[in-house]
């Protein structure tokens, strides 16, 4: 069984949010800042917090691991233990690492990111070396299920530099990142009819997203966007099927929301308002949902 597909039934049971983990310390409140030896310290109590709090109203969470390689090793060991704490809760996580070299560079990023300290479930992967970049992870996807999200056509507004290009065969070079991720996907086709790998496709151009949709029947999507990024829940929907084959990813408005608060907030009211907004969320994304 495929990551994937247990993806696709934690979207069935909990609804399509992904709550992003970019945990950085002007992300805590300050009454946990304050109480906590170091700012790695206290990202982690809050992500703690903050998983207890919204495990059961999410399908997965998202870890990016810039946020905590940005606190050096204290943070690297908070990446390893919210990676750890995932695990032991039984939720899905992506990492969110955006990789993509070749050969053995390419098998020791896997190694690190599937096994041992970092493992997680999926990972991000970025294909613009070209399709070899995706072997070494496609290895685990085949002994271990695992899978990936590749780039595709993200959230940015500087995608346009480069996703956006016109191919002289026609379409777009997201488009032919998407038909070979299409191919690959009937290589390693789920038990729901998805690919154990998937592509990272933004919801912040919704001119395009029912086409990309109904287009890339095969591949699950990793959704950000959403919120902060400017995204609303009627662009998300439109990336997903039926409410499913997708997951919508939030970081700000959920590890934020304690910021709309009276008064100063601590660990626990903190981590209340960080469910009450994926539950918002969660709301938002069913109403649309067509």
């Amino acid at each position: 069984m495929y990551a994937m597909d247990k993806l696709y039934e934690a979207v069935a049971a909990n609804g399509p949010v992904c709550v992003g983990l970019d945990t950085v310390p002007e992300y805590v409140p300050p009454a946990v800042l304050r109480r906590m030896e170091t700012e790695a310290g206290a990202v982690l109590a809050f992500n703690r917090a903050v998983i207890d709090a919204t495990a059961e109203v999410a399908a997965c969470f998202k870890v990016q691991i810039a946020c905590y390689e940005a606190l050096g090793l204290p943070g690297l060991k908070t990446y390893a233990e919210t990676l750890r704490y995932l695990r032991e809760r039984g939720a899905l996580v992506i990492a969110d690492i955006k990789r993509g070299d070749i050969a053995d560079t390419a098998r020791r990023y896997a190694q690190a990111h599937f096994e041992g300290d970092f493992e997680a479930d999926f990972v991000t992967l970025s294909p613009y070396m070209g399709m070899d970049t995706l072997e070494p992870w496609l290895s685990y996807a085949d002994s271990r299920g695992k899978g990936a999200f590749v780039l595709m056509r993200t959230s940015n507004p500087g995608m346009r530099d480069f996703e956006y290009r016109e191919l002289a065969a026609g379409g777009r070079l997201y488009d032919a990142v998407g038909d070979r991720l299409a191919v690959l996907a009937e290589t390693r086709r789920g038990a729901h009819g998805y690919g154990a790998f998937g592509a990272v496709v933004g919801c912040t151009e919704r001119e395009e997203a029912a086409a990309i949709r109904e287009k890339r029947g095969n591949l699950f999507f990793l959704i950000p966007g959403y919120g902060a990024q400017g995204g609303g829940a009627e662009d998300a929907a439109l990336l997903l099927r039926e409410g499913n084959g997708g997951v919508v990813n939030a970081s700000r408005s959920i590890l934020r929301a304690w910021t709309a608060l009276p008064g100063e907030a601590d660990i626990n009211r903190a981590a209340e308002a960080a469910r009450e907004a994926a539950l918002s969320m969660r709301a938002a994304l069913k109403n649309s949902t067509r």
